[in-house]
């Protein structure tokens, strides 16, 4: 019996690999949208203070192939690609391989946990659509699979990162530490026409009755955008000045609206919100991403696997 779909196709954001790279991926990321130069370079200064690269495109291709591993052990053996929105390999192009390799039906995984509609999730669909109907209008069709969010192995990939900064923590303080999740924040308005808030506290929720750790909350990170525009609070910077404030002295941050490690991960938590901590005198541990934790790899098959079977 023939499978119904031939391969998976991985859609992430993509990001630079080099310091030249910086400003045409940013111009590629602002394209339409009038951004001041000096926010621009702004964010161009994140990077240069990282290395002048992001990681996510070499932990996205991690990902890729510790996918493609489980799916050759356990089946169904399809082979895995990666395509990128604004960098390379941007999507057209893998797609355009894809063609020349005679895939005719791919499911599609948005390198995502939660859906956040119009503010990235709906962009990333819209980036395969449109390069569907460029390079391959007949030939390739792409199915995608549901989010992650609740999913039990993500939740377990998730609580076991946690899991390790807390064993870190003294006995005594561990169980009233406070456990911060963050993700990126977004437009207000765009939130209320998506599932994003309620996935990301049905995620945290799942992961703190995990671990047992009942001292949580959900925090937002990385805005950027219009400062009179309205966007989803609070910010991570705001909440460690009100843990300092009922005066605490640790926290466990968990970045669970990332599925990889990227310059909001490192530069704004890393770098900013630790720097902010440490002068509160508050001691900062950050969580890792699921990158390629393998309960999470676990948990792509398992997306892939309930999509082919939907037909």
């Amino acid at each position: 019996m023939a499978l119904p779909f031939d391969a998976v196709l991985m859609v992430a954001f993509g990001g630079p690999t080099q310091p030249e790279e910086i400003r045409p991926f940013l111009a590629n990321v602002l394209q339409g949208v009038p951004v001041p130069p000096e926010r621009v370079e702004e964010a161009a200064r994140h990077y240069d203070a990282l290395g002048g690269r992001s990681p996510i495109i070499e932990l996205t291709f991690r990902q890729a192939q510790s996918l493609a591993t489980l799916l050759e052990r356990e089946g169904p053996k399809v082979p895995v690609y990666v395509g990128m929105r604004y960098w390379h390999p941007f999507v057209a192009e893998t797609v355009e391989q894809m063609v020349r390799d005679g895939i005719r039906r791919a499911v599609g995984l948005i390198m995502a946990a939660h859906d956040s509609g119009a503010a990235s999730w709906d962009k990333s669909v819209g980036a395969v659509t449109t390069a569907l109907a460029t390079v391959s209008p007949a030939t390739l069709h792409v199915d995608f699979a549901q989010p992650c969010y609740d999913h039990p192995d993500f939740i377990a990939a998730m609580a076991d990162r946690i899991h390790t900064q807390l064993q870190a923590i003294p006995h005594a303080h561990r169980h009233g530490t406070p456990l911060v999740f963050t993700a990126h924040s977004i437009p207000a308005s765009t939130a209320a026409s998506s599932p994003y808030v309620q996935q990301l506290e049905t995620s945290c929720r799942l992961v703190a009755e995990a671990l047992g750790h009942p001292c949580w909350s959900l925090a937002y990170q990385s805005r950027t955008g219009n400062p009179r525009e309205a966007w989803l609070e609070p910010d991570i910077r705001d909440v460690l000045r009100a843990l300092h404030a009922e005066g605490h002295r640790s926290v466990v941050v968990a970045p669970i609206g990332f599925v990889c490690d990227n310059v909001e991960v490192r530069y704004d938590l890393d770098v900013e919100a630790k720097t902010l901590a440490d002068a509160l005198g508050i001691e900062f541990r950050r969580a890792g991403t699921v990158n390629d934790h393998p309960l999470y790899i676990r948990a792509l098959v398992d997306l892939v696997r309930r999509r082919a079977v939907q037909g």
